[in-house]
């Protein structure tokens, strides 16, 4: 996860992971914060989350943790209230009546985005999933089961591109201690190297740590 954050230009998640989780989004390792440095980047990619009531602390993680750009994309009816409440904490983005992923993306290329990891929550990858705007999707299957019907999922009711008539590409399965990842390529824009310089234009989903 680390891996993937420093490779990222930016991360997003939405404002209810942001209330929930209060996640960091931050590069840890000292040494992929240096190789970043050394590239003229900042030590952990842009943050940026959508809302569209502007319930966020501007005291959260998202906020106060790392020397980063952090972009808070909203309504533009709601636009001045969230930037009232926000202050100096994000810069806040009015993107028209309603935020859609599309519209949110070509504002992040124009802002020099060229590589985004979407975190989650589910009602984010659900949109991103059922829009066709994903590249690569990474699922990590950890050995253990959550008993709980209520348990949030890892997307919610949408109809999705991928059939049974047109498969995603199982890209690669790799073995991380007890953990296994897959690697799913969803577009010809995947890179199908981890560890090789960014594809433009190339979008990330996927990814449970909140860290």
């Amino acid at each position: 996860m680390d891996e993937t954050r420093a490779r990222s230009d930016a991360i997003l998640v939405g404002a209810r992971t942001v209330r929930r989780d209060n996640p960091r989004l931050i590069v840890h390792s000292p040494e992929r914060q240096d190789r970043r440095a050394a590239s003229g980047l900042t030590p952990s990619p842009w943050k940026v989350t959508v809302t569209a009531t502007g319930d966020l602390d501007p005291q959260a993680a998202f906020f106060t943790e790392g020397d980063t750009t952090k972009l808070v994309y909203c309504p533009r009816s709601e636009a001045p209230r969230i930037r009232g409440r926000l202050g100096g904490a994000a810069t806040v983005v009015a993107l028209g009546d309603v935020v859609t992923m599309a519209d949110l993306l070509c504002d992040l290329a124009d802002r020099g985005v060229r590589r985004l990891m979407v975190e989650g929550g589910g009602t984010l990858l659900t949109q991103f999933l059922a829009a066709d705007l994903v590249d690569e999707l990474d699922l990590a299957v950890a050995p253990f089961f959550v008993g709980d019907r209520r348990a949030p999922r890892f997307v919610a009711d949408a109809v999705f591109p991928w059939t049974s008539d047109r498969r995603a590409t199982l890209a690669e399965v790799r073995s991380i201690g007890d953990v296994v990842l897959m690697r799913y390529a969803l577009s010809d824009r995947f890179a199908a190297e981890p560890d090789g310089p960014p594809v433009d234009d190339a979008q990330r989903a996927g990814g449970v740590d909140r860290s």
